[in-house]
């Protein structure tokens, strides 16, 4: 017998406890890390737009230093152990910047917002990044395409709180105790991500009783195991894992071509931090309500009937189609509407979709490879963008030019889309008759 949600959102009654504890873990993080994003916006541009770029590559640089301690916890400890020390190590350095912002506001100054610029972006990464590994690990390839989509849910409305608490209270209690929240989410967060380490393994055999497509689930007490640099080895020596990084690549070069001048266009308005800090989270806040919308009316169904390759398709045709109005109209309102629908079509669908990839891989990959895919070659796309962003502005390049270089990439990108459905099927099929 069926639950009632599946006729919307394909969701059996069996899955319901492991799913909304999914929900409930991804909607901690998100909060925990939109709430002080603006913040972490507001810091970084203290010193100028130019240096946001070099704090880019310091990030980039600071991510690669930090991918073997990540891949270490991975190797000598239990999943749920490595996924709690994360966290709580996040939460542990947050409370170091609430010290500095709200004891010592006389030393937060250029430097120290730098420090924290860079210091979110990695724990931004990492801690997306731990909580989809957790979510590959315990769902079926099968099971994703249904409920990757709901989850993603979860974050949204995650996404949309973080935000709002911003906008709504940093005038009020200031930006330094935003961080107080965010380390009350991460804590949450652990919680819920033993929550679903504990139902899902349960639930996971009876979904669909026979499924050969059901993963292999180790006991929670087995570590995975190797070397901390066994995620770049693999990355590089699969074509199948090195096409999820050109993916990659791809998508946040053209991310940052819009982050940049979302960057200019609030400089322009303000130079007061809090402001800033407020500004960045309304256009967060109306940017993840499009998320939600999208996620709530289509993202499920579209991977479920459609497939993973169409769900992929359709970023790089948003990019493509949303760069084209701004290059037509030249104004923010386009370059908002732009933004809202990339972040809308990425967070919603695309997102989703991009991880029922690693449902095929290893179990080692599915940690070591994906945190290597997720956070160095993410910012290393991150550096790209940002310095190819300067030097078109430096050469008096404008939107024309940028379309220019996307309309193509996008041909390119959505092309790749296609190769990896193709390839994820291949790979879940061998995988099925090797069984």
């Amino acid at each position: 017998m069926t639950f009632d949600l599946q006729r919307f959102a394909n969701v059996r009654r069996s899955e319901v406890p492991a799913l909304l504890a999914s929900v409930a873990f991804f909607f901690c993080v998100l909060t925990a890390l939109m709430v002080v994003r603006p913040a972490r916006e507001a810091l970084g541009m203290r010193s100028g737009l130019d240096a946001v770029r070099w704090l880019f590559l310091g990030t980039a640089v600071v991510t690669l230093a930090v991918n073997p301690a990540f891949g270490f916890l991975v190797s000598r400890f239990r999943r749920i152990t490595f996924i709690a020390v994360t966290y709580l190590f996040f939460a542990a350095s947050l409370l170091v910047f609430w010290w500095l912002l709200a004891f010592a506001p006389e030393r937060t100054g250029e430097i120290s917002g730098r420090v924290f610029y860079v210091w979110f972006s990695v724990f931004n990464l990492f801690s997306t990044t731990v909580f989809w590994a957790l979510m590959v690990d315990r769902f079926s390839l099968e099971q994703s395409k249904r409920l990757f989509g709901v989850v993603a849910v979860g974050g949204t409305l995650g996404a949309m709180f973080g935000p709002w608490l911003a906008w709504t209270y940093v005038e009020r209690i200031g930006t330094a105790n935003l961080i107080l929240v965010a380390v009350a989410f991460l804590m949450l967060a652990v919680v819920a991500a033993w929550v679903v380490a504990r139902l899902q393994p349960e639930s996971l055999r009876e979904v669909v009783p026979g499924d050969t497509t059901l993963p292999l689930v180790a006991p929670e007490e087995e570590v995975i195991g190797g070397t901390s640099w066994d995620g770049f080895l693999d990355v590089v020596r699969s074509p199948y894992l090195l096409g999820i990084s050109a993916f990659v690549l791809i998508m946040t070069i053209m991310a940052t071509f819009i982050y940049f001048t979302r960057l200019q266009m609030v400089a322009a308005m303000t130079d007061v931090v809090d402001q800033q800090t407020g500004l960045f989270a309304q256009i967060d806040f109306w940017t993840q309500f499009a998320t939600f919308l999208l996620q709530l009316l289509i993202t499920g169904h579209i991977m479920k009937r459609l497939g993973v390759a169409v769900a992929m398709v359709l970023l790089p045709v948003t990019l493509t189609l949303g760069f084209l109005g701004l290059a037509l109209t030249g104004s923010f309102a386009a370059l908002i509407l732009l933004e809202a629908a990339f972040k809308a079509m990425q967070r919603g669908i695309t997102r989703p979709a991009r991880e029922t990839l690693f449902t095929v891989a290893d179990r080692e990959d599915r940690y070591k490879s994906k945190a290597v895919i997720d956070t160095f070659v993410y910012r290393t796309g991150d550096v790209v963008g940002a310095w190819t962003e300067g030097f078109l502005g430096k050469l008096g390049g404008g939107v024309l030019t940028l379309t220019a270089i996307v309309v193509p990439a996008a041909v390119v990108w959505a092309g790749l889309s296609v190769w990896l459905a193709r390839e994820q099927g291949r790979i879940a099929k061998a995988r099925s008759e090797a069984r």
